[in-house]
């Protein structure tokens, strides 16, 4: 049991597959400062595009290429 939890202890971010793509990304929910996700500015009409898609994570790759296809779908209106 002492061996588990120091295991625990030590595995600080979880590696899941992004919605979109599924390459895998580190999920760092707890310091989301540190988080790649936390590194693509997104506006509120940007935010509300990509959850209209998706509920899960996804990887600052997946989210700049959402937030370019929003800013495209804008530009054809």
């Amino acid at each position: 049991m002492v061996l588990l939890t120091l295991y625990i202890n030590m595995v600080k971010h979880e590696i899941i597959p992004c919605e979109r793509c599924n390459g895998r990304i580190e999920c760092k929910a707890n310091s989301y400062t540190k988080c790649q996700c936390s590194k693509v500015s997104l506006n509120l009409n940007e935010v509300q595009y990509v959850s209209e898609r998706f509920d899960g994570c996804l990887c600052a790759a997946c989210l700049l290429a959402l937030k370019e296809e929003y800013r495209q779908m804008l530009k054809e209106c």
